[in-house]
């Protein structure tokens, strides 16, 4: 096994190890093995990418995977949405195509309802006024005096939508979606692999498609909030874009505000649910290109505080009400993601919007299936442990192979991160990087900071990993969220650990990683108070279940986080997953990067 202590040699390459490279990529494209994955399958030749269905059955028959009868159900339902979703591409093309010539109809004739309002007021102003006797004017200013500031805007507001809903008519009505998938199961059973197929398979039907891991989601949506916060400050000044075509008008000052003061209503109107707008935004820019379906592919669903409840409820939902097809993993079934009873209502109305719009299926294996791909032909070592001399000599050797394969120096460097900030690589090498354990995990970095560095570097070495233990549990968090974006950016990992995989979450001299007597789950967004007491204090909606509260206190979702590790570890020691660096990570699929100019990254000999 690749996992066992060190008794494999690792074999310093040589140039010649190019041509190993390149007949294993050349192996790799005509096998179509995950090629297809996040995009980039066989348009290479013309050809649609394989189907989920046929994708896992060929792996099964090369041996790469084993079979399982939930896997194959769940591919063979994936194939069918895939059938669904290219009918339903054509029919979101011609709806969108009557949604753009509906809004810009709708939009030509609001503008001039509110110029013959303006016209209206202009000669109200200039000589109707002057015809008026003392009292009526008087009488006239009382009443406007009376209304509560803000309703004459909000009238004004609803007589022109319901007049323009007489002269443009309403709004197109979208065709029905195809029901979206919600896969949900143990650790291991398969369910991003398959959601991977199906999105691979999407390329050249879909138009607008995304794929997911719950940390990319949410600093998305903060990243959009932040946007769309921006926007509205930006619009409050009088010269915003969003006005000018009310500069050329031949109104009065005074006039011209009325018109802008208009307008702005519209828009506080249309965003006053900021989640509404962000989810506008989430997925695809409307504005920039209004045809075709939309597919989000979410990757582990969860709902780890009231920001998650409140964020994916509004988003999913609108998302879901406008036509998008959801197909997403997790470890709980929909009613169960809540088990704390945060944000009830917000909550329930999100299972609604999921049980309307998806179908369940359970991957009901309970084996780790990443524990069983074959590593047959594999000749590497990339997890070393102990941290022995003789471990780390190798964990160099493997460095120093690497990197002179690349032909560059090893510099330091600084990548930028969401949110404007950077963070600085110490040692980087063409599409290679190097860390130790306490530069990544022992500071204030969060899943921002790993995802830039997943995106940046396809080849990732960490040292000095320890065991985990209660005393390091907020780094032991910060080396899941770690693991899972490597994970599902597809890089290669080099660690140098002080345990085997198996035995990193099991606790140290100085403790065990669950201690109940002296548990602080902890979150940024609870500052110093622990978990459980802000859920006692109600600031988390209608507060806790007996349920939740049991599954807070024993951490079950830090057990389930720990052992999603270890098992995408165990994966990514595989030659099947790093077959797949090459093939799917950003690093190669970076648009004029040819292949003969791609970084060097020593490829394993293909699984027999």
């Amino acid at each position: 096994m690749i996992l066992s202590r060190l008794h494999v040699r690792v074999t310093r390459r040589s140039p010649a190890s190019a041509a190993l490279r390149d007949a294993a990529t050349r192996a790799l494209a005509s096998a179509g093995l995950f090629r297809g994955l996040h995009g980039g399958a066989s348009s290479e030749h013309g050809r649609e990418p394989a189907g989920p269905l046929t994708l896992y059955r060929k792996l099964v028959s090369q041996g790469k995977l084993t079979h399982d009868s939930y896997q194959e159900n769940v591919a063979s339902e994936l194939d069918n949405l895939l059938s669904r979703l290219q009918r339903y591409e054509m029919e979101m093309e011609d709806y969108h195509d009557k949604l753009y010539f509906w809004e810009n109809s709708r939009e030509k004739e609001r503008r001039r309802l509110l110029v013959e309002e303006a016209e209206d007021k202009q000669r109200g102003g200039v000589w109707i006024d002057e015809r008026r006797g003392f009292l009526d004017k008087l009488v006239a200013r009382r009443r406007r005096g009376s209304i509560e500031p803000g309703v004459g805007k909000w009238v004004s507001y609803l007589n022109r939508e319901k007049k323009l809903d007489t002269l443009v008519g309403h709004r197109p009505v979208a065709p029905v979606a195809p029901k979206g998938l919600y896969l949900y199961g143990n650790v291991g059973s398969g369910k991003t692999m398959l959601m991977d197929m199906f999105y691979g398979a999407t390329e050249g039907v879909i138009k607008h498609r995304r794929r997911f891991h719950f940390h990319e989601a949410m600093l998305e949506i903060h990243d959009h909030m932040h946007d769309v916060w921006k926007r509205r400050d930006d619009d409050k000044s009088i010269h915003s874009s969003a006005f000018s075509w009310i500069s050329s008008l031949p109104f009065d000052t005074k006039i011209k505000e009325w018109l802008i003061g208009e307008e702005k209503y519209k828009q506080q109107t249309q965003e006053k649910h900021i989640l509404l707008a962000v989810a506008d935004k989430f997925l695809v820019d409307r504005q920039a290109n209004k045809t075709g379906a939309s597919i989000l592919c979410f990757d582990e669903i969860q709902t780890i505080d009231v920001f998650a409840v409140v964020a994916l409820s509004g988003i999913l939902s609108r998302l879901l009400s406008t036509g998008t097809v959801l197909v997403a993993t997790s470890n709980k079934a929909p009613e169960d993601l809540n088990q704390d009873g945060m944000q009830r209502d917000i909550f329930l109305e999100l299972l609604s919007k999921l049980d309307e719009s998806c179908n369940e299926i359970l991957v009901g294996t309970e084996k780790d299936y990443r524990r069983l791909i074959p590593t047959e032909g594999s000749t590497e070592v990339h997890y070393f442990w102990p941290a022995t001399s003789d471990a780390r000599s190798m964990y160099e050797a493997m460095w120093h192979d690497i990197t002179d394969q690349s032909g560059e120096n090893i510099v330091s460097v600084t990548i930028p991160v969401m949110f404007g900030r950077s963070i600085e690589i110490p040692q980087s090498c063409n599409g290679v990087a190097r860390f130790d354990f306490e530069y990544l995990c022992g500071r204030p970095v969060g899943a921002a900071d790993y995802i830039a560095i997943a995106r940046n570097y396809h080849t990732i070495f960490i040292s000095e990993i320890p065991a985990m233990s209660m005393k390091i549990r907020d780094k032991a968090r910060r080396f899941i969220t770690l693991i899972d974006e490597l994970y599902n950016h597809h890089c290669r990992l080099i660690c140098l650990a002080a345990s085997s995989i198996d035995d990193l979450f099991q606790g140290t001299e100085e403790g065990p990683l669950f201690d109940l007597e002296s548990f602080q789950f902890e979150t940024e967004s609870e500052g110093t108070k622990l978990r459980r007491d802000v859920l006692a204090e109600g600031n988390a909606g209608s507060g806790p279940s007996t349920t939740g509260l049991v599954a807070i206190l024993s951490g079950q979702e830090e057990m389930f986080a720990f052992r999603r590790a270890i098992s995408r570890l165990i994966e990514m020691q595989t030659p099947l997953y790093l077959e797949r660096v090459l093939a799917v990570h950003p690093s190669f699929r970076r648009p004029g990067l040819a292949r003969n100019n791609r970084p060097a990254v020593p490829q394993p000999a293909p699984a027999v």
